[in-house]
């Protein structure tokens, strides 16, 4: 897969709040508005008549910006960049050069375009959504430029999420993530049975899940009810020491006569052990368990029970 590499990138808003985001997706095209400026002022490049044009403007800033918007449509490469955010993604494309004129100046529609080469794309070059929930605002801060079109400052990171290159922080920070994973799975496999009990009543805890009753009170490992407030489910947890398939689809059976909503199992050992591909059916041991503990912030306490 080739990389992206333009020459220039520009953010543009399609239209006032995006309203015309849409209609520039389903269209493929670039769309500019200036509905005052006439189309072969822009095409014969006259840019003092269209600051002329814009000198009613609160600024000598706020006109030279408003040119240098205009200019940027109109002179702007194949090998230019488009980004803009809509329906929380980031979307980017590449547009032919020749703009096309499509109003004539009434209403608060756009008045210019530019067909895209191939369309708009929300996704990184390997087909990985750019959702604006996962992209720092150091790139996300653009929208709140209150003008059309501007320089992205940020040129190397969007290039990074667009060509799917892990930031190198991040590759390091996931590579330390392995190394605190796979030292829990240790640490757990070396917690006596009280230990194990407390660790997986935290994991659920600061997950959200509060425990409602115990049952089995009586038996060497134990089960708990869980409920989750905020949404009112309720689980049926089963926490082993050691355990085989036959005691897994065992428990599984008395979660699906029991009526509950999810059912989780939760070994201390690490053997292969499976449940059904179901979203309520959760089976933690092993790596699984270890993370589960880490991103709920109990790795220092598995360092300190293994001290």
């Amino acid at each position: 897969m080739l990389s992206i590499q333009p020459k220039d990138i520009r953010y543009i808003k399609l239209g006032e709040g995006g309203r015309w985001a849409q209609q520039a997706f389903s269209e493929g095209v670039l769309l500019f508005g200036y509905s005052t400026i006439p189309h072969e002022v822009c095409e014969r490049k006259d840019w003092q008549e269209v600051g002329r044009l814009l000198s009613d403007r609160r600024s000598e800033g706020a006109k030279t910006a408003g040119v240098n918007e205009v200019r940027a449509f109109y002179e702007q490469g194949r090998d230019c960049l488009w980004i803009t955010f809509a329906d929380g993604h980031l979307w980017w494309a590449f547009a032919d050069p020749k703009v096309q004129w499509i109003a004539d100046g009434a209403g608060d529609g756009p008045s210019r375009k530019r067909v895209t080469l191939d369309g708009w794309h929300k996704t990184d070059i390997f087909g990985k959504g750019l959702k604006v929930s996962t992209i720092s605002s150091k790139l996300t801060k653009v929208q709140s430029f209150r003008a059309t079109i501007c320089k992205v400052a940020e040129e190397e990171y969007l290039l990074r999420r667009i060509n799917g290159v892990v930031e190198p922080i991040v590759t390091r920070a996931n590579a330390a993530r392995r190394v605190m994973t796979s030292l829990a799975i240790e640490m757990i496999r070396g917690l006596d049975w009280a230990d194990f009990e407390t660790l997986t009543d935290l994991i659920f805890a600061r997950s959200g899940w509060q425990r409602s009753t115990r049952v089995g009170e009586n038996l060497p490992d134990y089960d708990l009810v869980m409920e989750q407030p905020t949404t009112g489910e309720t689980a049926f947890v089963q926490v082993k020491s050691e355990a085989t398939q036959s005691e897994v689809d065992d428990y599984l059976g008395r979660f699906r006569r029991g009526g509950y909503d999810r059912f989780f199992f939760v070994c201390h050992s690490d053997k292969t052990l499976t449940l059904p591909d179901e979203a309520r059916l959760h089976l933690f041991h092993g790596e699984r368990l270890a993370d589960a503990a880490v991103k709920n912030g109990l790795y220092d306490w598995l360092v300190q029970r293994s001290a």
